[in-house]
């Protein structure tokens, strides 16, 4: 799970930029961006720091106690990433 786990927090990161990015481009009603994006990137950026730090280093072969935490940390973020997708997506087409 800790390999899972700091793999996917950068790359969560990665793809709320994209979307912040490809929201942008589109004209509608919601500012997705503002709404859900921009805390969602917050968060994200706050748990990679907390990966990286040093008060935290000697933790990091110890992520396994944690699991279910960790894990609900994940789910929370692709679900919330998958909505936003299928969002833009939906807004492509009209």
């Amino acid at each position: 799970m800790d390999r899972v786990y700091r793999s996917d927090i950068p790359a969560h990161l990665k793809a709320l930029e994209k979307l912040k990015a490809d929201f942008a481009a589109l004209k509608t009603e919601t500012d997705w961006s503002r709404l859900r994006i921009e805390p969602l990137l917050a968060h994200v950026k706050y748990l990679d720091r907390l990966l990286r730090a040093k008060e935290f280093s000697r933790e990091r072969s110890r992520l396994r106690r944690g699991v279910e935490m960790f894990h609900a940390d994940l789910v929370y973020l692709r679900i919330n990433i998958r909505g936003l997708k299928k969002l833009l997506a939906d807004r492509r087409k009209t």
